[in-house]
């Protein structure tokens, strides 16, 4: 058992850099305690993979990651053949006529079997559980959601040439989706789920702290409530927590300690990553943005 409560969750996720709200540690203490995956689903940027990434980090187990896109299948998310090395065992067989009738058997042996994510996630023959985070699973097939929920159900993958890999001890799921579509009722009912939110103003500073030690108080503040604002004007793509961290880091290396209008104007492509958008914060003003963010 990793936590006895929510608190020492969110303090072992704390020492390990991710600064949690009680929604979030209460979910991942429930999903370590119940030995459930856990899907977070959320706007791009508000730190769901990195919840995955700080879990490895704090647990000790190893990070298997399945960045999911439109045409995934088994191949790069469970297993394959590795065929160059099948070629070259039969060829070698070729020269040893004796051994023909074992050449086949050989083929599919776990010597010639390319273990991806999946499977070694469930077949992973450690002490400490890995850390299995499915990313954007929203952007892969029907299909591979609903192989993967097949696997989740019961913590098995089955090989037709080798038998059914079982998991011992499960891993620990973490399951991402920023919902660019619905991820199915079967899927969320076999797993926990919290939506999470951007930060509010004082946790967004404390994060832009830990991170970013360099950037003084004043300045994280300030560069935090005008990200706030931002993520108000309706932008094709709001600022996520990491947009804040560089933006304040690009601010502290150009020696400032605080924000100025022509500084937020030069340096706006550190927050705001779409032409459109910058177009639109600055059709707003940057004076009055810059104002407001020092009054807070």
């Amino acid at each position: 058992m990793i936590a006895a409560s929510v608190d020492d969750v969110r303090l072992g996720l704390a020492e390990h850099g991710y600064l949690a709200d009680d929604g979030l540690a209460t979910a991942v203490f429930l999903a370590l305690t119940l030995h459930r995956p856990l899907l977070l689903e959320g706007e791009a940027g508000v730190g769901k993979t990195e919840v995955a990434k700080t879990l490895s980090r704090w647990t000790g187990g190893e990070l298997l990651r399945v960045q999911c896109y439109e045409g995934i299948d088994v191949a790069q998310a469970v297993y394959e053949w590795d065929y160059s090395r099948q070629l070259l065992h039969l060829r070698a067989a070729e020269l040893r006529p004796a051994d023909a009738d074992h050449v086949e058997d050989e083929l599919f042996s776990e010597r010639f079997l390319v273990r991806r994510p999946l499977l070694r996630a469930i077949d992973h023959r450690q002490t400490v559980a890995p850390v299995l985070l499915v990313d954007e699973v929203d952007r892969a097939d029907d299909e591979f959601e609903a192989f993967l929920l097949e696997i989740l159900s019961d913590y098995s993958v089955t090989v037709p040439e080798l038998g059914t890999f079982h998991a011992d001890v499960p891993p620990v799921v973490v399951i991402t989706s920023n919902r660019t579509r619905d991820v199915h009722d079967a899927l969320k009912r076999r797993c926990l789920y919290h939506w999470v939110e951007h930060p509010d103003l004082e946790r967004e500073v404390a994060i832009v702290r830990l991170r970013a030690p360099e950037v003084v108080e004043a300045l994280a503040r300030q560069v935090a409530a005008a990200v706030e604002s931002m993520r108000e004007m309706e932008l094709y793509k709001p600022p996520g927590v990491a947009e804040t961290i560089d933006w304040a880091q690009a601010l502290a290396a150009l020696g400032r300690d605080g924000l100025d209008e022509q500084t937020a104007d030069v340096t706006l492509g550190s927050v705001l990553k779409y032409r459109e958008d910058q177009a639109r914060v600055r059709f707003h003003g940057l004076a009055p943005l810059v104002e407001a963010a020092h009054g807070r």
